[in-house]
């Protein structure tokens, strides 16, 4: 949706001028918009701090909903009154890095597609529906695959997002790893955190507590097909533990595991929790996609372990 504006104020800067004169948007997401050429003064891309001058055209091109098919169906697996449960591909972020998106959900159609984006595109009235966070109660990370909730109410929101803090839900992964000794204990407690200044998280003396229970499903010639339970939820647990004890996931280029696959070789394979309205704990699964089942097929028969 274009619009045009005509100045006829004093000079001021591009960025703040929006910002008051489109009140339903943040400063922030008014500079991303500039950023991205959305917005032209006298038919030209300005940054954010251009001044304007009495008699200049602004035309502001906001993003629309109506501009992608509804991109979040096919990924539902599951839904009912409190909950959409879907299988999230590897490679799609959850929601953009910024956080203007929370506060101006306009920001989240900017960019990459992401779940967020997906969620808004698909139900404009979630705005309205009392969720924050577009129904978000965890994440997964941009290129781990597999099952994510959406709570519809913000009561089922309250109560997931509790259960996730209090560690009341149960997670299990999948993952392939360097080939795992047999006698290997499937057990890593180690404390997860990020000094000041690093780029990543890791095994850190002073960080917060983490656990990861896992267990050997099969191996092959160089390589592990592991189930992973996660115990608590630090930001890339699993990876950061794997590689702690000298199992990185295969794919993953943050903690040095083996480039042989082509994805990241982490999915999110089964989910039990329990809802307001439910009596009953349940527990939902969600099958590997062919991606990570055909890279596991190959990289069991390897006998190359590529560094």
């Amino acid at each position: 949706m274009s619009k045009t504006i005509l100045f006829e104020d004093d000079p001021k800067r591009l960025d703040a001028f929006l910002t008051d004169s489109e009140h339903d948007f943040s400063r922030e997401f008014m500079k991303k918009l500039i950023k991205a050429g959305k917005v032209l003064v006298n038919g030209k891309i300005r940054k954010p701090a251009h001044i304007l001058e009495f008699g200049d055209e602004i035309i502001l091109d906001m993003p629309q909903l109506e501009t992608k098919t509804n991109l979040l169906k096919d990924l539902i697996i599951y839904e009912d009154d409190d909950i959409i449960a879907i299988n999230k591909p590897s490679g799609i972020k959850m929601h953009p890095n910024d956080s203007n998106w929370e506060e101006t959900p306009a920001a989240a159609l900017m960019g990459d597609e992401t779940i967020v984006s997906m969620i808004l595109r698909s139900n404009p009235d979630v705005i309205n529906s009392g969720v924050s966070r577009m129904g978000l109660v965890h994440r997964l990370d941009r290129d781990t695959s597999g099952l994510v909730l959406i709570a519809k109410t913000p009561e089922v929101q309250d109560s997931l997002t509790e259960q996730f803090k209090e560690r009341l839900i149960n997670k299990k992964y999948l993952g392939v790893t360097d080939l795992v000794s047999e006698d290997s204990q499937g057990r890593i407690e180690a404390p997860i955190g990020r000094l000041k200044g690093d780029k990543k998280n890791k095994v850190w003396k002073y960080g917060r507590y983490a656990l990861t229970e896992f267990k050997i499903l099969e191996n092959g010639k160089k390589y592990s097909l592991l189930e992973i339970f996660p115990k608590t939820g630090r930001t890339n647990q699993i990876r950061i533990h794997l590689a702690y004890i000298g199992y990185p996931v295969a794919g993953d280029k943050l903690y040095k595991g083996s480039p042989a696959a082509a994805r990241l070789m982490l999915h999110s394979n089964a989910i039990t929790f329990k809802l307001p309205s439910k009596k009953r704990r349940k527990t939902l699964k969600c099958e590997p996609p062919k991606d990570f089942t055909d890279a596991w097929k190959k990289l069991k028969k390897s006998d190359i372990r590529l560094k």
